[in-house]
């Protein structure tokens, strides 16, 4: 779990930002879409299922740690990726002595 640097978390969610940036300058809408429908819907229900197959891996991670995984619910809806990292993060702070 600790082979996620900070440097490569920010990194890879400076380029996430940044593809997305550039897929929502570059949409046009008066254009139709060249995929066909049962395209769409195949590629739809393998995000669907890699997004809850991530989710249910969270809800593990967080449960072997002792944390409340619910309060990520809601930012994973929103944005899986970047969540994804931030939880990674989140998961490997060190542990505060008292």
């Amino acid at each position: 779990m600790f082979v996620w640097s900070k440097r490569l978390v920010a990194t890879l969610l400076g380029l996430f930002v940044l593809m997305l940036g550039v897929f929502l300058l570059n949409t046009t809408t008066d254009s139709t879409s060249s995929l066909q429908i049962h395209t769409t819907r195949w590629i739809a229900l393998n995000y669907l299922g890699l997004v809850a197959w991530v989710f249910v891996w969270m809800i593990d991670q967080a449960r072997m740690r002792g944390k409340n995984i619910w309060v990520w619910l809601v930012p994973f809806v929103l944005a899986p990726l970047p969540t994804l990292m931030l939880f990674v993060l989140f998961l490997q702070r060190r542990i505060q002595s008292s």
